[in-house]
């Protein structure tokens, strides 16, 4: 045999490896394809963690608290519906989105669509990726009679909203099918139209199972009050149960928690003027909890149905299911009525539960999780590339990344804003005159704190360790120690780090404190306490609003830049300025 045939026989040999060997790449690649998991996506409305509304949804402890994963710690980083939707499915804070508000020109559907989020969400996202998509239930505010076409919502291949100005209508909802125009359902029960329609998106979806994953979103109004006229509506009243569930739970009261209607006004600024709750007030608040708690039953009846669905279909296995709610509740914490929007515990810390393949059974976490962390999430259940502009990262739900975060976790902090007034849920009701913060939550070893400053830069900071329910503000305190330091040397650096989280934005949101220390030598509040840094961050300017603003005025909340630690500088510090920000 010459050199030629040997030559010739060696490149066929070649030609049949690299044929075999891009076969078995699609092969992997189709596998790959095929293994996409499913994703079933539960919102509600309003929930609360704080007072305990999961222990009365006994489908919900059944299919996530023992067969998932409960969040204890996850918050929502605006108190209020459209802004904190947009946020959790664009992976972006509020100040990011400037979607502020729940109607127009700050907030709504309109202002979505306006800051060209309708092209950039995530179920465009998840298109993009192979997925099936399908969503039933309330999307936005102000995404109406009038606009539900003007632009249609994209990205879904099927969907079914509830629309303004019915949208929490409980016995009177309009929903809009797809392309078809609104239809009205007098009489029928809202949530339990919710659950018919997330049944059926199931059963189109699975008419794909093996050739599309699917993404089915369900959007159910309650607890939220009842209202004609959308989120800032009028004569609100409480929410409305099933006619089946209306006599449950009638000895129920708001749980009596020390900072429940206390003697002595707490927070700032109108937190502090506020009266003390009479007996009506009092009364109207219980029989509002017990509405809430009986309005949960057909959601939760809804969350037995789905996980039938899905287990009868043979799919669960291959489906993870997220529970959690826009935002949370106070019903007379601080003397509050009926309410949210504040950047109290009761209103920010939210539901949030996992289940699905690898993810631990029976298991609660105590880590900082946030709303922002939802899209980036579901990115990676789903094998997506993440996007450089997530504010949020990828919550651990497998074994091995829930025990990293569990003895190393990613970041400390949640950042938590709001624009323009508080409004009260009741009869009694009444706004305040401005409800503008900034704060954020920082959790780590040893350590549970909340820090804010309003628009009329008065501060609140809490010992969450010690008070929980945030009665004693410890701002400006010239006595006393945190974590082995003065309290007023805690608070400087909590100054900082909020000045960085107020106007971050990507990197800056997802690892504040490297922005404080490029060096990588500071991670979290207790390593920033090393007494090195005291001068350091006494010298940091500290955060100071010019005005209070019911939108979001850059301008208005300053200042815009901070110093950096660098040992190498002379006096170990040198000017650091945030990121350029686009014009919002």
């Amino acid at each position: 045999m010459n050199w030629r045939s040997i030559v010739a026989m060696s490149f066929l040999s070649l030609s049949k490896l690299l044929t075999a060997a891009l076969s078995a790449s699609a092969v992997v690649a189709q596998n790959v394809q095929q293994r996409q998991p499913n994703i079933v996506f539960i919102l509600t409305d309003d929930q609360d963690e704080q007072l305990g509304s999961l222990d009365y949804m006994p489908f919900v402890q059944k299919h996530f608290v023992n067969e998932g994963t409960y969040y204890r710690k996850h918050f929502c980083t605006i108190s209020i519906c459209c802004p904190s939707r947009v946020s959790l499915l664009t992976g972006q804070a509020a100040h990011n989105t400037n979607v502020t508000y729940v109607t127009p020109p700050h907030g709504g559907y309109p202002k979505f669509v306006s800051q060209g989020y309708n092209e950039k969400y995530l179920p465009v996202w998840l298109q993009d990726a192979g997925y099936n998509t399908y969503y039933t239930g309330k999307l936005f505010n102000a995404h109406s009679t009038d606009n539900w076409n003007n632009p249609h919502p994209k990205g879904w291949t099927g969907s079914d909203f509830l629309l303004d100005p019915n949208t929490y209508l409980y016995l009177n909802a309009t929903f809009q099918r797809n392309d078809s125009p609104p239809q009205t359902y007098p009489g029928e029960y809202s949530n339990d139209l919710v659950a018919e329609r997330a049944l059926g998106f199931l059963d189109d979806a699975l008419k794909f199972n093996g050739s599309k994953p699917f993404f089915v979103g369900i959007a159910p109004i309650g607890p939220h009050n009842n209202g004609l006229g959308g989120e800032t509506s009028a004569g609100a009243t409480p929410p409305i149960p099933a006619k089946r569930h209306e006599n449950l739970f009638p000895n129920i009261t708001v749980p009596r928690t020390y900072n429940f209607n206390p003697d002595k006004p707490s927070m700032a600024n109108w937190g502090l003027i506020i009266p003390k709750l009479n007996s009506s007030e009092i009364a109207y608040g219980d029989n509002y909890y017990r509405r809430r708690l009986q309005t949960l039953q057909s959601v939760d009846e809804m969350v037995d149905a789905v996980f039938k669905r899905l287990e009868d279909a043979g799919v669960l296995d291959n489906t993870y299911v997220i529970f959690t709610s826009d935002n949370g509740f106070h019903i007379g914490q601080h003397r509050l009525k009926p309410g949210k929007t504040c950047a109290i515990e009761e209103d920010i810390n939210v539901p949030f539960l996992i289940r699905g393949p690898g993810v631990p059974k029976g298991k609660t976490v105590d880590f900082v999780t946030t709303h922002t962390d939802i899209a980036p999430t579901i990115f990676s259940i789903a094998n997506i590339t993440l996007r450089d502009d997530f504010d949020g990262s990828p919550i651990p739900f497998l074994e091995d990344g829930i025990a990293k975060a569990q003895n190393d976790p990613k970041h400390d902090h949640v950042n938590v804003e709001f624009w323009g007034t508080q409004r009260g849920y009741d009869v009694f009701g009444g706004v305040s005159a401005n409800n503008t913060y900034k704060a954020m939550r920082v959790l780590g070893d040893g350590y549970s704190l909340f820090y804010s400053v309003w628009c009329s830069n008065e501060r609140e900071f809490y010992d969450m360790k010690k008070d929980p329910g945030q009665m004693d503000n410890l701002a400006g305190s010239a006595t006393g120690q945190l974590l082995d330091r003065p309290l007023a040397s805690v608070q400087d650096r909590l100054d900082a780090l909020l000045l960085v989280l107020k106007s971050c934005k990507a990197e800056s949101c997802r690892l504040p404190w490297s922005q404080i220390h490029p060096d990588g030598t500071v991670n979290n509040l207790r390593d920033a306490l090393d007494a090195k840094y005291d001068d350091f961050y006494a010298g940091q300017p500290k955060i100071s609003f010019s005005d209070c603003k019911d939108f979001y005025d850059i301008g208005s909340e300053g200042p815009q830049e901070l110093l950096h630690y660098d040992p190498k500088a002379i006096g170990a510090e040198s000017p650091w300025q945030l990121p350029e920000f686009e014009e919002l």
